[in-house]
């Protein structure tokens, strides 16, 4: 629990001074490599028959958009751009994922709900900052966003449906 605590305190450090200064990234790296090799039930358990997107054709075409769709063409701005299309689609591999299979538990569900919760709570922190900010328009977020809300539209439907008849989350195929 309490390494649940540092990641989430390390995040908020991240979050709220806008900078990783002070944080080793090759620590980041390690405890990545330490959680990757220590848990090898996890692959086992990985339905691989299931989780069969092709996701390297998503990284390559948000790549292709982040080089053609930017707000200005350089380095940091077409990996910026890179990164917010890439986010936006992000969690096409597991809804594919909940699909195929039918059934979704209901820990998996939570998952799923909280990153399109997160993405909807971006939406309303851009409206209000439509509002109250001169000069407020990163298109290509505000975009990308609505994208990525759409994409979890279908699923937050049947998602209530489950909630509020008390039954299991099930998908169409």
């Amino acid at each position: 629990m309490s390494h649940l605590i540092s990641v989430l305190i390390l995040l908020l450090k991240i979050y709220a001074t806008k900078s990783c200064a002070g944080i080793s990234l090759k620590t980041q790296e390690l405890y990545a490599l330490v959680f990757l090799t220590r848990h090898p039930l996890v692959r086992r358990s990985y339905d691989k028959d299931l989780d069969t997107f092709r996701h390297q054709y998503v990284v390559l075409a948000c790549f292709v958009l982040g080089l053609i769709l930017n707000e200005k063409f350089t380095v940091q701005e077409v990996f910026w751009a890179f990164s917010i299309y890439l986010e936006a689609v992000a969690i096409l591999p597991q809804l594919v994922l909940l699909q195929r299979s039918g059934n979704v538990d209901n820990l998996t569900g939570q998952y799923v709900v909280f990153l399109g919760a997160y993405r909807g709570l971006y939406i309303i922190n851009w409206i209000y900052r439509y509002f109250t900010e001169d000069h407020f328009t990163r298109w290509i977020a505000c975009v990308s966003g609505l994208v990525q809300t759409a994409l979890y539209a279908d699923f937050f439907y049947y998602y209530y449906i489950s909630w509020k008849t008390n039954t299991k989350l099930k998908l169409p195929a």
